[in-house]
């Protein structure tokens, strides 16, 4: 694949004069992040970090990517209302895996109660690389699709108008008007402003509920404001103040603080770490409560990784979605190779293939978040200490996509400017909102590109080891 811009990487003084200008038009964007030593106040901020260049993606490749998000959507939604399929799924991850479990019942007692909720509303975003296989062609495929918490749209939304002024101040105007436009702050502000309309109360919030280290509290501010925008009231609470100010009526309406709630948007949730016990009270409330979530528990279930490795198994898509052939294929065609590690004589010899060529493989655990996986010898080495045991269940193993690295600057305050050899991954947020069984809004709300140094193996912007970028079609 053609890097556009080789002759640009090997001009040093263009590359400084461009670095700077790009610090300057990420602040003057709102391309921020608070800083590490003061997490929770915006006295002090620095840009988030981000390519000097935007990086090369094939434009068949994107655009597949989003012809197929669509379909994830449905199949996402498909899978949060199938008990059985849920149950039968992850029965052997919630014996070796607490958090899972923990989840799951909670969804298991809000089914024996009744929902409560009749609009659900999903925003989730699929995660793929450019895998270039035995040929050199590069092929879409999945890594993971988040549907809790799916972050960076806000600050995304900001970064095309970045790059775009980089390649002016290195006199490259055409290339600068082929940039896409991009703004998921307000495809996924529409849903949320969609699913509060259908609520049916004017005088009912939004609460984002946050987390008690708010780093990134810039990108959600992105998608606040275009609420606001709308006139609709966003308010931001922690578990904690779920626990101390929450309550049900009647009716089962949520209250905190005072204050009706129509959607709950997720942006903490997704990690063991983020629960004590008063922390799982305050998510069995809300999840009892009429209140619109974003996800539902049944919804972040879906997005396990057990779960995606079981779509990949002949047959249960064709299950879940019946009499949508086009669909399931176009969906298909983007999976890699994904394996069970379940108890049993198919689980022993997956495990034994991996131990025996760990370099061809990762091994993912059921979390969200970046910079849980395993690779390369650290993978053996955990294979072969839970090879035997229960444990192995709460992991699954796939495939390792090999994607062409491509050469740039990753600029981070307070780093060298130096060139590395990088790889991207690009995500596709998906928007869904369905009422009763009608689904009245499925969309594809925007783009996402991270770009990270090829010796970092794992991890997302929010971990501190991918940047962001802007995908240049070519």
């Amino acid at each position: 694949m053609a890097m556009p811009w080789e002759e640009v990487l090997r001009d040093a003084a263009a590359v400084r004069e461009a670095a700077a200008a790009a610090v300057d038009a990420a602040l003057l964007a709102g391309v921020l992040m608070r800083t590490q030593g003061q997490p929770n106040a915006s006295d002090v901020v620095n840009y988030a970090p981000f390519t000097l260049l935007p990086s090369a993606v094939p434009s068949a490749l994107f655009e597949q990517a989003y012809a197929v998000q669509q379909d994830f959507n449905l199949l996402v939604d498909a899978i949060s209302q199938n008990k059985e399929f849920l149950e039968r799924t992850l029965a052997s991850t919630i014996k070796a895996d607490d958090f899972t479990a923990q989840l799951f019942r909670i969804h298991m007692q809000v089914l024996e109660e009744g929902l409560a909720q009749s609009v659900f509303l999903g925003i989730n975003r699929s995660d793929y690389m450019f895998d270039c296989g035995v040929d050199g062609t590069p092929a879409l495929k999945q890594i993971e699709i988040n549907t809790i918490a799916a972050s960076f749209g806000g600050l995304t939304s900001r970064t095309a108008a970045v790059h775009g002024r980089v390649l002016k101040v290195l006199g490259k105007y055409k290339e600068a008007s082929r940039l896409l436009p991009n703004n998921p702050s307000e495809g996924l502000a529409l849903g949320i402003a969609k699913a509060w309309e259908l609520y049916g109360s004017q005088s009912a919030v939004v609460m984002f509920l946050v987390e008690e280290v708010q780093r990134n509290i810039f990108d959600q501010r992105c998608v606040e404001n275009e609420l606001w925008n709308r006139n609709i009231r966003v308010i931001r609470k922690r578990f904690r103040d779920v626990f101390e100010t929450g309550s049900l009526d009647d009716a089962r309406r949520l209250y905190v603080d005072g204050q009706e709630v129509a959607v709950v948007y997720y942006r903490e949730g997704y990690v063991p770490q983020n629960y004590d016990q008063q922390n799982w009270e305050a998510r069995l409330l809300l999840e009892r409560s009429r209140a619109v979530k974003c996800p539902d528990i049944a919804t972040q279930l879906a997005g396990t990784k057990k779960v995606q490795q079981e779509l990949s198994r002949p047959g249960t898509l064709e299950r879940l979605l019946p009499g949508r052939a086009e669909t399931v294929a176009r969906i298909r065609a983007t999976f890699a190779g994904l394996y069970s590690l379940d108890v049993g004589e198919e689980g022993d010899q997956i495990a034994a293939m991996a131990i025996a060529d760990p370099d061809r493989f990762v091994l993912k655990p059921q979390r969200e978040g970046g910079g849980n996986n395993l690779y390369g010898e650290e993978l053996r080495q955990v294979l072969e200490k839970i090879r035997d045991s229960p444990e192995r269940t709460s992991y699954i193993l796939m495939d390792k996509i090999k994607p062409q690295p491509a050469m740039n600057y990753l600029l981070r305050a307070h780093s060298p400017l130096e060139v590395s050899e990088c790889i991207s991954e690009l995500g596709i947020f998906g928007v869904y909102v369905r009422q009763g069984k009608e689904m009245v809004m499925n969309t594809a709300a925007g783009h996402l590109l991270r770009t990270k140094a090829i010796e970092h193996a794992d991890g997302g912007v929010a971990a501190g080891v991918a940047v962001l970028d802007t995908p240049y079609l070519v």
